[in-house]
């Protein structure tokens, strides 16, 4: 089985570094873009202690009664609880399997944010529904939002460096964008009972928009990621760093020059029934006004899509893993 090459970038070396600093920092994560799709990031300056608070706060969340957070409840795409049974992934074009849902309960948020386009607004920066009997996962979600932000900016320019671009390429075209907050909670065998054959916290699949940015505990029952002759390997896990991955409107608008690799989370593990992990995650997009269309090479890796408006491409998406 081949190794997936998944680097370890001091973002902080990107934002004190000179110029020969920097272009080397970009022509090594062009080579894992290429390879495995995914990276970790350390030097990003998110206080753990803060990651640790929001864990906490969501616990409780999770913890209240069914019947309490049902008031809550939203459908994938919302803002709000989803439910455990809700969302079943599943690899682009393949439809999922609604019987074999995700074991896993999320609470989805996002951006607090108006374009000023009253149809963009309606649809992609909807009202933020905060549990009120956890008061304080607002204050503390939204610091890590605007941190995570700030980061995503960060790589965006990175990212538009390694292909040769000018440095605002991306991120000028992504200041617009909604992104989506999810806290996941992947149960404890105990409570889940075993999983079906072919059910996962997370089943296979790939991510949507540009990048994702994931702040996740390690266990058992944690991220694979596909390497390129088709097996699983664990991903790399460092304490304090964040695990990054492209996912498909980038890949496309470099086109699959870079990968959007499917990537799982393993079901409750026999190994460690007790084990209950939340992983914060960050799902970053484009504005969703832009059409997107791939690059051509030498920068674009010659695959040819049709242009996409971010807004039509979503909306799939999101259907599709609806159950």
């Amino acid at each position: 089985m081949s190794t997936p090459d998944i680097p370890l970038i001091d973002i902080a070396a990107w934002r004190s570094g000179d110029a020969e600093q920097r272009q080397a920092l970009a022509v090594r994560l062009d080579a894992a873009m290429q390879d495995s799709g995914f990276f970790l990031v350390s030097g990003h300056g998110i206080d753990p202690g803060l990651l640790a608070d929001i864990r906490a706060a969501a616990k409780r969340f999770f913890g209240l009664p069914a019947e309490q957070k049902e008031p809550y409840r939203t459908r994938v795409g919302g803002r709000g609880w989803l439910a455990k049974g809700a969302e079943a992934n599943a690899f682009y074009g393949e439809a999922a399997d609604a019987s074999k849902a995700d074991l896993k309960e999320s609470l989805t948020l996002g951006r607090d944010f108006s374009t000023g386009d009253p149809e963009i607004d309606e649809e992609w920066f909807l009202p933020n529904v905060w549990p009120a009997e956890v008061p304080e996962l607002e204050r503390l979600s939204t610091v890590f939002m605007d941190q995570a932000r700030a980061l995503y900016d960060d790589l965006l320019t990175v990212l538009a460096t390694a292909l040769g671009l000018p440095e605002g390429y991306f991120r000028e075209r992504a200041q617009r964008s909604p992104h989506t907050y999810n806290i996941n909670r992947y149960p404890a065998l105990t409570e889940t009972g075993a999983a079906q054959e072919g059910q996962y916290r997370v089943a296979p699949h790939t991510d949507w928009g540009m990048l994702t940015i994931l702040d996740r505990q390690p266990g058992y029952g944690g991220l694979q990621v596909q390497t390129r002759d088709g097996e699983w390997a664990d991903a790399p896990y460092v304490e304090g760093a964040l695990t990054i991955n492209i996912a498909d409107m980038l890949a496309r608008w470099t086109g699959d020059r870079w990968r959007s690799t499917r990537h799982r989370v393993l079901p409750p593990p026999a190994e460690a029934p007790s084990e209950e992990l939340i992983s914060l995650i960050m799902f970053m997009e484009a504005d969703m006004d832009q059409v997107v269309r791939p690059l051509d090479p030498p920068i674009g890796g010659g695959a040819v899509y049709a242009p996409v408006l971010a807004a039509d491409y979503f909306r799939e998406r999101a259907a599709a893993a609806t159950v």
